[in-house]
């Protein structure tokens, strides 16, 4: 009995969880070297993403790969990321989620800056994540839909204020 009991736990832990993605864009009417230079800083999120109070580096330097960043969400918590590769030439940069409050993990996301037509940019925005909670039937709050929700909500508010700021 005993044996059956923990052979079912196992699966049930051993069982993947299902990959989550979210990818946003936003074709902004400025050039890209000026939307670069207004989104590139590892360390400057805040300065354009309306949902975010501090950015500080607990760890190396702006713009370096390993560098690790605490954020601090606006009336919220803190967490940390690293930045995993950045690209001065392509206009872009990838980070991961180290630690955080948030329903998700595994979480890795690029964020790019690319020529549009007629001297315009796209940024995309994009994530891969898993959903923290391992239970095939999370409360609402915690499951697969909430995780994107919450991503997808945070990603367009961003690019929502980082157009606003680079056409205005």
């Amino acid at each position: 009995l005993l044996a059956a009991a923990l052979a079912a736990s196992w699966s049930a832990v051993a069982a993947p969880m299902k990959p989550l993605s979210v990818t946003e864009t936003v074709e902004i009417k400025a050039s890209p070297a000026k939307v670069w230079a207004l989104s590139k800083d590892y360390d400057g999120l805040h300065k354009w993403h309306p949902g975010f109070a501090k950015d500080e580096l607990t760890k190396g330097r702006n713009n370096t790969v390993g560098t690790v960043r605490a954020l601090t969400i606006k009336d919220g918590p803190t967490f940390t990321e690293e930045l995993l590769a950045f690209s001065e030439a392509d206009h872009s940069y990838q980070y991961r989620i180290i630690e955080s409050p948030l329903p998700l993990q595994n979480y890795v996301a690029t964020f790019s800056v690319k020529p549009g037509k007629e001297s315009t940019s796209v940024v995309t925005w994009s994530a891969k994540f898993t959903r923290k909670n391992p239970s095939d039937n999370p409360p609402a709050a915690e499951n697969d839909e909430a995780a994107v929700k919450l991503i997808t909500g945070v990603f367009q508010s961003g690019l929502a204020n980082l157009k606003k700021k680079a056409e205005g």
